[in-house]
């Protein structure tokens, strides 16, 4: 299926919408992750590391992230812990806004 560049989109603008989306229209999701549960937690707490998973994610033998594909996850990895501390800065800026 050729959709690489819709779902890079959908991932710049929203990771977790990028993962509904493949998980309704492709099978990448269940292929990659062993359990429902990996994924729901990858969906909660690390998004764009899920995202970047399931698409860096080669089925078969001798599959499974390799190679380039480990640095984007790591670039994913940057992007979730990013979004976790930037968003506690933002909160003390507008709280030190307020005061």
């Amino acid at each position: 299926m050729g959709c690489g560049c819709l779902i890079a989109l959908l991932v710049w603008l929203s990771p977790r919408f990028a993962l509904v989306i493949m998980q309704l229209f492709t099978d990448k999701l269940s292929i990659a992750m062993d359990s429902f549960l990996m994924g729901a937690l990858g969906f909660v707490f690390l998004p764009y590391t899920t995202v970047l998973y399931a698409l860096c994610y080669a089925p078969g033998p001798g599959g499974g992230v390799s190679g380039f594909g480990w640095l984007l996850v790591a670039i994913g990895f940057l992007l979730d812990v990013g979004s976790w501390f930037g968003g506690g800065k933002q909160a003390q800026n507008r709280q030190a806004a307020t005061s």
